[in-house]
């Protein structure tokens, strides 16, 4: 029999899920009668849309057969099978599955973590965990050969042709020692209550049991067939005959997420909230929403995968459309069951199909609408959902303009107000709630780290004043924020920009922008324009510093410093250079000093101050060593 090599990714995957990965054992089983569901789900949908298959028997149907003598565990489909090619394909590399990201997602110590069950198409190697040998034996439908693949996982197999009277896949998996448990009806049974009571093909459960005669002495085995799930799906049940529980077994098995009971696990392994929906009328369909308690590691990958499977009338046809839901829900994980999109329905239809762009419309409402139910009546679980989510929903206002009145209700920002909800999140709504009278702006500072915004000296007079400013530490605010136009009638301003201190009012010579001739404040203008030259587009005097003796601005026009380090980030197109506008307080010791200074100590000051002002605000120096020479003179 000749073998064959695994590649070097699957034989390092093999050595973490037989020794480390996987926490639950039991996760095989759930793995391998999942996989026989997709198989049928896969045939069911080719018998209706392809002229190839729709002379195939369809008789969905999967056996889970427990062999005590051979101490084999066996689990048998009647779906669409594999050819020789495709059993090399998907059981012997990686080239079709997700297995590198996988193996790239682990640290070295490779932790278990059970989380990672289901997300990259690695879940039939979960086997190898309770099994000696494993042999995968397929006939495709249609077609007459069958053949059967071996291994017992520890880098080689082999494909050899066999026998199979119909078309599909039988799995037998040899227990280990510590797979013997699962020899046992009762073990087994619960198991597959436990995560595929949803499938919705019969799961038939085949033993040997005992059997006793009248006065109780076992007199030889009967065989012993049973039906061990509803056979169901729960998103096409009346919501009236679906208690909590259901809820979340269907979101363990659909995702992968948690193995332990919600009941005794952590919050981290349940779905945060769901959202179940019938529509009927003109176009009918049900959906079935869920919204995990923690982001999906691959939330900001350009190649994350969606969460939402389709289905017409209960027949699965895709899990891998990026259109159903926006981008910025991305992470919702559910289903959609539409009564009226064809069965043959393509990814271009779905592009362009009048039903499908209804359904997803009202699907967006929907959440958004239930997200907003939720800010109000859970303030603590909302929270957490912005602690994972407000950045993709923000991505929504930018990208959904029909969504942005309800959008903005539900993103949340901080703030430098003392702000008594869970996390510190306010909304735009609360903010203007909490306006001084007479203020006329929504005020924001905006890019980078949270705890450095708060320290920049550009809110020391908002502050001394009592006016609160929103704190926007993610990267998307600046972009966001700028293009969001006034908010009920109340315009924004960046106090990261020149002429939005103009609420400040005006306070002696420290808030005269334009100071005397001959004043201390004009000699230390005049000789920082010297010295700083086509460095800064101008110096100005400060209305917004109190403590600091200097910082930047830019003008209302220009890109600000953070959003030019964004877009640069992004590979976007080159951004004009951007030259800040320094602004000095005339009441600090240090402006003073530089007032009265000869040329060259005066050039040392207003580049220093230049060049602090910039790296509060998070910018870079064109030069370090020069701004370091310079502070070093300064301080001797």
């Amino acid at each position: 029999m000749p073998q064959h090599h695994f590649k070097t990714e699957v034989s390092r995957l093999l050595d973490l899920i037989v020794h480390s990965l996987y926490s639950h054992k039991e996760v095989f089983l759930r793995e391998l009668v999942s996989n026989a569901s997709d198989a049928i789900d896969k045939l069911r949908y080719l018998s209706v849309s392809d002229e190839a298959y729709k002379s195939v028997a369809f008789e969905p149907s999967i056996r889970v057969i427990i062999d005590k003598g051979d101490k084999t565990i066996v689990v048998e489909d009647n779906g669409i099978g594999m050819d020789e090619k495709e059993l090399e394909d998907n059981l012997g590399t990686i080239a079709r599955s997700g297995t590198r990201r996988f193996l790239d997602k682990l640290p070295d110590d490779a932790k278990k973590d059970s989380n990672l069950i289901g997300q990259f198409g690695v879940g039939f190697y979960s086997a190898f965990m309770v099994a000696d040998k494993v042999e995968v034996t397929s006939r495709k439908a249609g077609g007459e050969a069958a053949f059967t693949w071996t291994s017992d996982g520890k880098g080689e197999y082999s494909i050899e042709a066999s026998t199979r009277v119909g078309q599909g896949t039988e799995v037998r998996v040899h227990l280990n020692a510590e797979g013997q448990e699962y020899l046992g009806r009762w073990s087994v049974e619960s198991v597959l209550k436990k995560y595929s009571n949803h499938i919705a093909y019969p799961i038939v459960l085949v033993s040997e049991e005992p059997k006793y005669g009248e006065k109780g002495e076992k007199d030889g085995v009967e065989r012993k067939e049973e039906t061990v799930n509803s056979a169901s799906a729960l998103w096409r049940r009346p919501k009236s005959d679906i208690k909590d529980e259901d809820y979340l077994d269907f979101y363990k098995s659909f995702t992968g997420a948690g193995l332990s009971d919600f009941g005794s696990a952590s919050e981290e392994e349940a779905p945060l909230h769901w959202i179940h929906t019938k529509a009927e009328g003109t176009i009918e369909y049900i959906t079935l929403f869920y919204i995990p308690s923690k982001a999906p590691f691959d939330l900001y990958r350009a190649d994350y995968r969606p969460g939402v499977k389709l289905y017409v009338k209960r027949v699965f046809i895709t899990d891998d459309e990026k259109e159903l839901l926006p981008v910025y829900l991305r992470f919702v994980r559910g289903v959609i069951d539409s009564e009226d999109l064809p069965l043959n329905v393509s990814r271009e239809i779905l592009q362009q199909n009048r039903v499908m762009a209804s359904i997803r419309q009202a699907s967006v409402k929907k959440i958004l609408g239930d997200l907003a139910e939720l800010a109000k009546t859970n303030v603590d679980k909302y929270a957490k959902f912005i602690g994972e989510f407000n950045r993709p929903l923000k991505e929504g206002l930018y990208s959904d303009y029909a969504n942005r009145e309800a959008l903005l209700g539900l993103v949340r920002w901080k703030s430098t107000a003392d702000i008594s909800a869970p996390g510190g999140w306010t909304s735009l709504a609360e903010y203007k709630s909490r306006m001084k009278e007479g203020q006329k702006a929504i005020y924001y500072i905006a890019g980078g780290d949270e705890d450095r915004l708060r320290k920049s000296p550009l809110l020391e007079m908002y502050r001394k004043r009592g006016i609160e400013v929103l704190v926007c530490a993610e990267e998307i605010d600046e972009i966001v924020l700028s293009g969001l136009g006034p908010f009920e009638g109340v315009e924004l301003k960046s106090v990261n920009r020149a002429g939005s201190e103009s609420e400040l009012g005006e306070d002696g010579a420290k808030n005269e922008s334009k100071p005397e001739a001959g004043s201390p404040a004009a000699a230390a203008i005049e000789k920082a324009k010297k010295a700083l030259g086509e460095a800064v587009k101008d110096v100005r005097i400060s209305k917004r510093l109190d403590e600091s003796p200097a910082c930047v601005v830019v003008d209302s026009d220009d890109p600000s410093l953070q959003l030019r380090e964004l877009m640069k980030q992004l590979g976007g197109n080159e951004m004009p250079e951007v030259k800040p506008i320094l602004e000095l307080n005339g009441e600090h010791s240090l402006v003073k000093r530089l007032a009265a200074a000869d040329e060259a100590e005066a050039e040392d000051l207003a580049k220093v101050l230049l060049g602090q002002a910039l790296l509060v605000e998070g910018a870079k120096l064109a030069d370090p060593a020069d701004f370091a020479i310079r502070l070093t003179r300064l301080l001797k």
